[in-house]
């Protein structure tokens, strides 16, 4: 009706002589606003994806993996400038499917903080490029959730398909005839992946995933990870849930940001998340001859930072083609413009953010800018030492001996009691004054607290940890 009555409306005006066209252009413009705000009002009423769906089936091809559907949900969970490679990652990917693999935009989900496109720092305002051509792939991506909507709580409802009040309010609405393929990248932490406000605590995603098995909420769902100790999320995952996880490090190490950007002055990438597309781009059109074990194995050979991992089904999903959950061929390829070939020099992701810093310190000639960047660099250094002091003497006060911590860190970390790991690392940062967000070097520290719940209750542990980080 609405559509109609635009028409309508149109068709007035453009009928209308030259004598009367000045009469009724005013009351025609008006009746056109009059319908415009009740088509916002229908759209929240309805969702702005239902009317997207016509729009996808337009782009051709519905991409249903067997019976179901094929559901995305990606997720770059940081801001601020020195993570530009986490959005340029997820918008990367999401041309990917949208163009090249025909995934309707409608059964994708993304979730993006959205504010390195028109960043300060960004001397081409509007674009986010990406390392492997140097090409922007910001334009065209719907992100659905930005700012402080990117949390934990809306990541997991939107994944459960329960309803979300804010953003676009678009959820997986899947089936157990459905297909679920979802892309995280960010810092984590020994059972922890950060967001920009908050963290997603192993224990709360693994009772959303026991949920959604038991609810019959897919056929299979495959999971990429790109984050430190993101091993860590899902070494005791069930192999009968139909979920496999492949993630960029395993749970003891970081994982490493590639492709510095001397004019942007950030990284474009993450090594492991710029091998796994590569790989696909380079296998194109041929998903549906290469599986997700073939690409786990090539992607596991150019990862030479980190231990690029898999978890949970080990039988199943790994001998599916990738088409099964990335899609099949569009008619229309994207043909992205290739830049120069850039070295692919690395860094631990911990690290990223006081090495921008001090790359900034080195072209600062302003001395007043300069001197507060030196502040800023001190503090996070202090802030580090402060860290590892507190740690380790909360260690050798639940373990009683010196040596005990020496021999502790050098056990392979397995989160056995998940909800102990996020009641400590919870209770650690409150009385820290501390997150992996503001402060990601931390996390090379975190793997002792994680440890001591294998062991001790997490009361005598959170005692511990009030009484050292009060004290540093």
């Amino acid at each position: 009706w609405y559509q109609r009555r635009v028409r309508e409306a149109v068709v007035s005006t453009q009928s209308t002589g030259s004598s009367g066209i000045n009469a009724e252009y005013g009351d025609t413009m008006l009746r056109l606003l009059s319908l415009f705000l009740l088509g916002i009002a229908l759209g929240h009423s309805y969702h702005i994806d239902d009317w997207l769906t016509k729009f996808s089936a337009e782009e051709g091809n519905e991409n249903k993996a067997a019976e179901g559907k094929i559901w995305v949900v990606l997720v770059a969970g940081s801001n601020g400038w020195y993570n530009y490679r986490h959005q340029s990652d997820v918008c990367h990917i999401y041309q990917l499917l949208v163009r090249n693999h025909a995934i309707p935009r409608t059964n994708i989900v993304t979730m993006m903080y959205n504010d390195i496109a028109y960043n300060r720092d960004n001397p081409t305002p509007g674009t986010i490029i990406n390392a492997l051509h140097a090409s922007d792939v910001y334009e065209g991506v719907m992100i659905d959730y930005m700012g402080e909507d990117v949390n934990p709580k809306v990541f997991l409802d939107v994944l459960a398909g329960k309803y979300v009040s804010k953003g676009s309010r678009k959820v997986v609405k899947s089936t157990e005839d459905d297909i679920i393929f979802v892309n995280f990248v960010d810092h984590g932490g020994p059972g922890i992946l950060a967001f920009p406000s908050g963290e997603l605590h192993k224990a709360d995603l693994d009772s959303t995933m026991n949920q959604m098995f038991e609810g019959a909420r897919y056929k299979q769902m495959l999971m990429y990870i790109e984050a430190c100790y993101s091993g860590s999320m899902f070494t005791k995952m069930s192999d009968k849930m139909g979920i496999t996880a492949h993630t960029a490090a395993n749970a003891d190490e970081s994982s490493y940001a590639c492709v510095m950007d001397d004019d942007l002055n950030t990284y474009l990438g993450d090594c492991w998340s710029l091998n796994w597309m590569n790989n696909t781009e380079t296998i194109a059109p041929g998903w549906n001859k290469e599986t997700v074990g073939q690409q786990y194995q090539i992607v596991k050979k150019m990862t030479t930072q980190s231990h690029a991992m898999l978890y949970g089904d080990l039988t199943t999903i790994p001998n599916e083609p990738l088409s099964t959950f990335l899609g099949t061929p569009g008619e229309k390829r994207w043909k992205m413009e290739m830049g120069e070939p850039r070295e692919m020099k690395s860094i631990q992701s911990q690290d990223v953010m006081v090495d921008w810093l001090r790359r900034k310190l080195a072209k600062e000639n302003n001395e007043e800018a300069a001197e507060e960047l030196r502040r800023q660099i001190k503090f996070h250094e202090d802030k580090e030492r402060h860290v590892e002091k507190a740690i380790n003497a909360i260690a050798e006060d639940v373990l009683g001996a010196v040596d005990a911590v020496s021999s502790l860190k050098q056990v392979p970390l397995v989160i056995n009691h998940a909800e102990c790991n996020k009641n400590v690392m919870t209770g650690f940062f409150s009385a820290c004054h501390t997150r992996i967000q503001e402060h990601p070097y931390i996390t090379k520290y975190l793997n002792t607290l994680a440890k001591l719940c294998n062991v001790y209750s997490e009361d005598h542990i959170l005692a511990s940890v009030a009484r050292f980080c009060n004290a540093n």
